[in-house]
């Protein structure tokens, strides 16, 4: 923490006798600084600490942001232009199969980002190396966390396919593609938000992540890597 950093915001009673401390931090600075949310939050109602009431402003060192309370939640109040708050990501370089028909989780392509306003939007970007299906199958790959589940097509079978895409050797079965999606969520929270890829099959067949179809040790194999990153912009 920095030199004017504080983990509380405390009142002072009728009598009492102030330290140098005490009227140091209070000279310092007439916004309280706190290192991240998680210590604002901690900072205030409290024994011997202030109420958080409405037009309370903070400062946090995590994201050099200055917030207000609007009395019910805290809100960023600069940058005053758009600009990226914090970034969050995840790699994935094992590989991942389902036959599931439901969307499952990829194991290990989620990602989880506090944002330091609800009024902050998240632009989720995921890059998704998977085999190609056989010829009686296909995968289906789509984002699930925050308010993402309304970015899915409206047709009437409401299929998120994967857009096929990519490289392949000399056995088309052993193929790898590269699919991506990106979407620009408003979860409207300053609470943890996980976002993650989910993928299912169509009919039959598996949906490979990171590994081409024939998943054996032979040349003919192909594997890849994917991610999934979280930015936190303001408005």
């Amino acid at each position: 923490m920095g030199l004017n950093a504080q983990t509380t915001v405390p009142t002072f009673t009728t009598g009492q006798v102030l330290t140098a401390t005490q009227m140091n931090d209070s000279a310092r600075t007439g916004v309280p600084v706190f290192a991240d949310t998680t210590a604002r939050d901690a900072g205030f109602g409290g024994a011997g600490e202030k109420t958080l009431a409405e037009g309370q402003l903070c400062y946090l060192e995590s994201t050099n942001v200055v917030q207000y309370y609007d009395g019910a939640a805290w809100a960023t109040l600069g940058p005053s232009a758009s600009a990226v708050v914090q970034v969050k990501s995840t790699a994935k370089t094992d590989t991942f199969t389902t036959t599931s028909t439901t969307f499952v989780d990829v194991t290990g392509l989620t990602v989880a980002i506090t944002p330091t306003s609800a009024s902050n939007k998240v632009l989720v970007i995921a890059q998704i190396a998977h085999g190609l299906a056989n010829t009686t199958g296909f995968g289906e790959f789509k984002l699930n966390g925050g308010n993402t589940s309304t970015y899915v097509g409206n047709t009437a079978g409401s299929r998120v396919r994967a857009v096929f895409g990519g490289y392949w050797n000399t056995n088309n079965e052993n193929a790898i593609l590269s699919s991506s999606i990106v979407y620009l969520d408003s979860p409207a929270t300053t609470s943890a938000t996980t976002y993650a890829v989910q993928a299912r099959i169509g009919t039959s067949g598996a949906a490979r992540v990171n590994v081409s179809l024939t998943d054996s040790d032979n040349a003919d194999v192909v594997r890849g890597a994917s991610s999934i990153t979280a930015i936190e912009v303001t408005p």
